[in-house]
């Protein structure tokens, strides 16, 4: 009889840490989510750039409490991209910290779509199989593969391998806006029109794709996603030195009101990053 109910006791004790552990991994995940809602929502890039790499740490160290949380692992991959894309200035900085985004980003895809993270390591024509086989259901998921992979690539440019998945990047955004078009505000519109218009079409570029993508994320936004207007004066009016085009995408972004649910971060970042561009056109074009 004690012998059973020591067994009881044992049962009762390990339900009660499977129970701990599944509240414990709950927390995290809210916890990584608001810290992710409180940064895209602040209006002070220079705060954020001091203050992120104490959430950063933050979640790295949720991370080893639940190694096998994709939702914390995502929220991670999202904000170490951001910070390294827009923060970081030193290249080998730059390029060492998205390296950590898209671990994150890959292990997450692993772990939510065992199918979809086997074929990463496969012939392009297997991945896109698999990416054609997503549902909306997991929009969000190849979102923030897509988005982390783009930011990788962008800080090793100098990387063949890197610059060879970038058709890789482009189908997974071309089912994300083919199964939710405006999810995250249209913003894989605005990574395809970066890609599309990355060279001239003279050497293989496709930059009025470039064009209509980026028109596309400014519809489905109504025009609150600056960073679209930025980045297709950036990407697109620059390519095919068209001026006019670009310092009117450029005012319509410093004269925007930058706060929006969601955004305010970016369009802070877009009007600074605009104001740079548009001093410095008289030297471009």
């Amino acid at each position: 009889m004690r012998s059973f109910g020591i067994r009881l006791l044992c049962l009762a004790s390990l339900a009660l840490i499977g129970g701990c552990a599944a509240i414990a991994e709950r927390a995290s995940t809210r916890l990584a989510d608001n810290l992710s809602a409180g940064v895209l929502n602040h209006d002070d890039p220079a705060t954020v750039a001091e203050g992120l790499p104490a959430y950063l740490l933050l979640l790295d160290g949720l991370i080893e409490g639940s190694p096998e949380s994709p939702s914390t692992l995502r929220s991670a991959a999202r904000l170490y991209s951001a910070y390294a894309g827009n923060f970081i200035d030193d290249p080998a900085r730059a390029a060492r910290l998205s390296a950590r985004a898209w671990g994150y980003a890959q292990r997450a895809l692993r772990l939510q779509s065992s199918s979809l993270g086997t074929a990463l390591d496969q012939p392009f024509d297997a991945w896109q199989a698999g990416v054609a086989a997503v549902r909306e259901k997991d929009v969000g998921l190849l979102f923030d593969v897509a988005t982390t992979w783009a930011g990788y690539i962008q800080t090793h440019s100098d990387d063949y391998a890197a610059l060879a998945a970038i058709p890789r990047v482009t189908a997974a955004l071309d089912r994300v806006v083919a199964l939710a078009p405006d999810y995250d505000h249209g913003s894989a519109w605005i990574y395809l029109g970066v890609l599309y218009s990355l060279r001239p079409a003279a050497v293989g570029g496709e930059p009025e794709k470039g064009r209509a993508a980026f028109e596309r994320a400014i519809q489905l936004s109504a025009g609150r996603h600056l960073m679209a207007q930025t980045q297709f004066a950036r990407q697109y009016a620059r390519l095919i030195f068209d001026q006019e085009l670009h310092d009117q995408l450029l005012q319509q972004v410093i004269a925007a009101d930058p706060r929006e649910p969601g955004l305010t971060l970016s369009n802070t970042l877009a009007q600074q990053q605009a104001r740079i561009l548009l001093d410095s056109a008289s030297d471009y074009f």
